[in-house]
């Protein structure tokens, strides 16, 4: 058995898999293309890969819509493959999580066809049926109900109507997903990401969605049929909870899952209660409320996950920071500020290089059913096209899912195909090659910024103090543990802001996107400044 909690210290990198790496030039990332790239992983830092869904599926959702919990989709390769890319992963020191999608399946899963062509079978109870539709609205744009003529019943799914909710009232479905689970934990994987697992506890008819009225005893029942005395890692996707309510689930004695992905900061650049798609800017004072927030509730029990992005969020760079002028040093700032919060670092594969978010020419380059849902919907609702495109440029989960950048050969070197989807223009730019190659890239920063991370244990256990909250540029707190102090000093902005360090003789630079800049003696941060400063005693000693 390993390290007690050693996913508390862990880089954790997020692998998409339709857009890793293509092995055999068919246009689509495959499970054979990540054991190809394992060396660069190891190179970066990486501890744990969290691998988006492989599973057998008719990819109305990008693999979210599962139709064989069993068995691996043809497109990314078999089982064989599988074993050896965990088997890899494992032979070069590294862990792997995989994602675990129960909150529904897909409308071909054999539970929802049987359901459907026989209302009599067992199966019609594995799913949610009502002989009329309430007004809940599906995530993906219109009714979250869908007529099935042959019983003139309405199924429930709160994504594509290619994803039936399942009933997690039925106590022989959860027996089913528990002999599911306990499979892959015994094929030998590292643990789960549980995909919007705050819905698994809904009651439908008080319209009671997320963190419903029965989570708790549903985690709880899943963690001692699944997860009890096992060395492994639970992160659970709760986008509908509170960050107190995150706390809660993470924190003994109701800790049925290591941590989990809470959206507070995520959804401030968005109208509250309008929607992803109604745009605001950032106010870096809100953030900053939230992330002292997070880290004040967290401080002395349960644990927290550290993410700007996902494969379904819109690239960090070009979402937070500057993606043109200042691509470099803003990317190396949004890394350092969050990942030296307390909690676990989850990256995005790409972030690394700084990938940026894409602008496609028509909506017909798109591939997510969300944005293309979204886009018909307020077409008809009589939005126009510039507003329409200047949300779906800016929150579009397509933004994410453009190919790894690998080099500047043709599509990027991520297949000698032609790429499900498009490549990003900027890849002769912007890629893993380059990059490598280069001592003041974004990548080798991250490198140099998660080795340095690794060996100070302020990160994983210092309190974190907030200074500065009402600036709307600057971003400083500290970290204290013992008698070991660390401060990280932020310019949020693209402009040169003046900025007193004081008691900057008694600080070491550990580390800083500006090479030997002197804050003292210039009473200012450039543009997109960050640095990490650790306290020396009299003697100069840290």
């Amino acid at each position: 058995m390993g390290k007690k909690n050693w996913w508390k210290d862990s880089l954790i990198y997020q692998i998409y898999p339709l857009s890793f790496k293509d092995s055999n030039g068919d246009g689509i990332g495959d499970i054979n293309g990540i054991t190809s790239e394992l060396d660069y992983l190891k190179y970066l830092g990486v501890d744990v890969i969290w691998l988006s869904p492989i599973y057998e599926s008719p990819m109305d959702d990008n693999g979210y819509d599962i139709s064989n919990y069993y068995k691996i989709n043809p497109m990314f390769g078999n089982m064989d493959d599988f074993k050896k890319l965990l088997d890899t992963v494992h032979e070069k020191g590294m862990k792997l999580i995989m994602d675990l999608v129960v909150n529904h399946t897909s409308d071909e899963h054999v539970w929802f066809k049987e359901a459907v062509n026989n209302p009599e079978s067992k199966y019609r109870d594995y799913y949610i049926w009502r002989k009329e539709p309430s007004d809940i609205q599906s995530v993906f744009s219109g009714p979250a109900w869908e007529y099935e003529p042959k019983s003139m019943e309405y199924y429930f799914h709160l994504f594509s109507k290619k994803q039936p909710d399942l009933n997690w009232e039925n106590e022989e479905l959860r027996e089913e997903i528990y002999k599911m689970i306990n499979y892959w934990l015994d094929l030998g994987i590292d643990g789960f990401r549980l995909d919007v697992i705050d819905l698994i506890g809904k009651d439908i008819d008080k319209k009671q969605l997320a963190d419903g009225p029965y989570l708790e005893e549903r985690l709880k029942e899943m963690y001692n049929k699944c997860f009890k005395g096992r060395d492994i890692m639970t992160v659970g996707e709760t986008p509908g909870i509170s960050i107190k309510r995150a706390q809660e689930l993470t924190a003994y004695p109701t800790n049925y899952l290591d941590m989990v992905f809470q959206f507070s900061h995520i959804s401030l650049d968005e109208e509250q209660g309008k929607g992803k798609w109604f745009l605001k800017d950032l106010d870096l004072k809100e953030l900053k409320t939230v992330f002292e927030n997070i880290q004040d509730t967290f401080k002395t029990s349960g644990w927290t996950s550290l993410f700007w992005s996902n494969h379904d969020q819109p690239r960090a760079v070009s979402r937070y920071g500057n993606d043109t002028k200042y691509h470099n040093e803003s990317a190396k700032m949004l890394f350092t500020v969050l990942y030296s919060l307390k909690g676990t670092a989850f990256v995005y594969q790409g972030e690394e290089i700084g990938m940026t978010s894409i602008k496609f020419d028509s909506i017909d380059e798109y591939k997510d059913i969300e944005t293309i849902n979204m886009y018909n919907e307020y077409k008809k609702l009589g939005f126009n096209d510039e507003w329409i495109f200047k949300s779906i440029y800016k929150k579009s989960r397509d933004n994410s899912r453009t190919p790894i950048q690998w080099d500047n050969t043709i599509n990027g070197g991520f297949t000698n195909g032609t790429p499900w989807i498009k490549v990003n223009d900027n890849y002769k730019d912007i890629n893993v090659k380059n990059e490598i190659n280069d001592s003041n890239s974004i990548l080798n920063y991250v490198k140099k910024y998660f080795e340095i991370r690794k060996k100070n244990e302020v990160f994983l256990k210092g309190d974190t103090i907030f200074s500065d909250v009402n600036s709307d540029w600057l971003f400083t707190y500290k970290r204290i543990f013992n008698d070991k102090e660390l401060i990280i000093v932020a310019n949020f902005s693209s402009n040169i802001e003046k900025y007193e360090f004081k008691d900057y003789n008694k600080y070491r630079v550990l580390i800083t996107n500006y090479d030997d800049y002197n804050i003292s003696r210039n009473n200012a941060l450039p543009p997109y400044f960050v640095g990490i400063y650790e306290r020396e005693d009299e003697n100069g000693n840290n």
